[in-house]
C-alpha cells in the first residue's frame, strides 16, 4: 500500500493524490484571487467572503480532481495491460518474436548512438527432438515442455537480459554487455538447466535437451545481422549432434574465432 502512494507514475495513486492536492490548491488561489480582486477599481483588498473561499473549493475540487485523475490512471493500467499482452507469448509468458526483435534493435541502435559499449551476445535456442515429443506424447504436453524449457532458461539468465521465444520451439536470448568467454557460460548454462529438466508425463518421463547457436560482437551491428550469424552456429549445433552450443565471435578483428562447446 505505501508502494502504491508512493508510486508517482501514470499509473501510480501517489500521482492522483499530489494533483489532487495541488488541483484544490490552485482553485482555493483562484477563488481567493476572484474575491479579492476589484474589477471595477483595478485594486486588490481582502475578499468579503474569505470562508467560502476555502470551503468551497475544498469540497468540490478533491472530488473532480480525484474521479477525473482516476480515470487517467485505469486509462493508464488498461494501456500497459495491453501492452504487455500485445508483446508477451501466451504460452511460456516471455517476450513474442515482435517485441524481442524491436527490443534489441532499440537497445543496438542506443549503443550505437553512443559510439561506444559495442558489446554483447545473441543466442538462439532450439528444442532438440521437439517433433519427436508431440508425436510420442501429444500437443499438450508438448505445450508443457516448452513451458518447461522457457523456466529452465529464465534460471540462467540476469533480470536484465532479453528473452523472447521467436518460433515454434526456438528461443532467443540477447545478453547486453558480456564478453565471449561469458557469453559461452551462460549459453551452457542454458544447455545444462535445461538437461537437468525432466518432464514428467503420468507414467512416463521425458528428458530434455536444447541446441545453442550464438554470436558475440564488439562493433556496431543489427539484430538481423546477429541472427543470421546466430542461426548458422544453431545448424552447426544440429548438424554436430544436437545438446551442444556453437559460438562464433563477429567483431573488428579480421578472422573470427569461433567457440564451440562439446558435451
Amino acid at each position: 500500500m505505501v508502494k502504491q502512494l508512493m508510486d508517482f507514475s501514470a499509473v501510480g495513486r501517489g500521482r492522483v493524490i499530489v494533483l489532487s492536492a495541488l488541483g484544490t490548491l490552485c482553485c482555493i488561489a483562484v477563488a481567493f484571487g476572484i474575491d479579492s480582486y476589484s474589477f471595477g477599481t483595478g485594486t486588490w483588498r481582502w475578499g468579503s467572503q474569505p470562508l467560502n473561499n476555502l470551503i468551497i473549493p475544498l469540497l468540490l475540487a478533491p472530488p473532480f480532481f480525484g474521479y477525473l485523475l482516476s480515470k487517467q490512471r485505469e486509462l493508464a493500467i488498461a494501456h500497459r495491460e495491453l501492452m504487455v499482452v500485445a508483446s508477451t507469448d501466451p504460452l511460456t509468458s516471455c517476450l513474442n518474436r515482435r517485441a524481442f526483435t524491436a527490443m534489441v534493435d532499440r537497445y543496438l541502435d542506443r549503443i550505437a548512438a553512443r559510439k561506444d559499449g559495442h558489446s554483447g551476445a545473441l543466442l538462439v535456442i532450439d528444442v532438440d527432438h521437439f517433433k519427436t515429443i508431440n508425436d510420442r506424447f501429444g500437443h499438450v504436453c508438448g505445450d508443457e515442455a516448452l513451458k518447461a524449457i522457457a523456466q529452465a532458461i529464465r534460471h540462467a539468465l540476469r533480470e536484465f537480459d532479453i528473452f523472447g521465444r521467436i518460433g515454434g520451439e526456438e528461443f532467443s536470448v540477447f545478453l547486453p554487455g558480456v564478453s565471449p568467454d561469458r557469453a559461452g557460460i551462460v549459453a551452457d548454462r542454458i544447455r545444462t538447466e535445461v538437461l537437468a529438466t525432466e518432464l514428467n508425463l503420468g507414467e512416463e518421463s521425458c528428458r530434455l535437451s536444447v541446441s545453442v547457436g550464438g554470436v558475440t560482437f564488439d562493433r556496431e551491428t543489427s539484430f538481423s545481422e546477429l541472427y543470421r550469424h546466430a542461426d548458422q552456429r544453431l545448424y552447426e549445433a544440429k548438424r554436430n549432434g544436437r545438446n551442444r552450443v556453437e559460438i562464433v565471435h563477429h567483431g573488428s578483428s579480421a578472422s573470427p574465432n569461433a567457440q564451440v562447446s562439446v558435451h
